[in-house]
């Protein structure tokens, strides 16, 4: 069962669609020109782009993705988006992430 939708960062919205122990699933919805800041976590991370296009910042590199481009971010890698046209993220993590609940 879908959770609230949250503020996240500027012009970014969350919404936890399925969680377990294990594994969660999660919407992003990102306005033009919103930005994922710079993070990390231990989490293993599988984005698939629902809509819109995205820059992602892994590890010092710049990957362009579009709808139906999918990424796999490793546990513990400083990554982050950039967003140039309105869209949504669908991202899985492996295990949950706690912090979101």
């Amino acid at each position: 069962m879908p959770h609230p939708i949250v503020p996240a960062d500027p012009g970014v919205t969350r919404q936890v669609l399925a969680e377990s122990p294990d594994m969660m699933t999660v919407a992003f919805r990102f306005e033009t020109g919103a930005e994922g800041r710079l993070h990390d976590h231990r989490h293993v991370q599988a984005t698939y782009v629902e809509a819109g296009r995205f820059t992602f910042h892994m590890d010092g590199k710049d990957y362009d993705l579009g709808p139906g481009d999918s990424l796999i971010i490793p546990g513990n890698v400083t990554h982050g988006c950039t967003c140039h046209e309105a869209g949504t993220l669908i991202d899985t993590f492996t295990p949950r992430r706690d912090d979101f609940l």
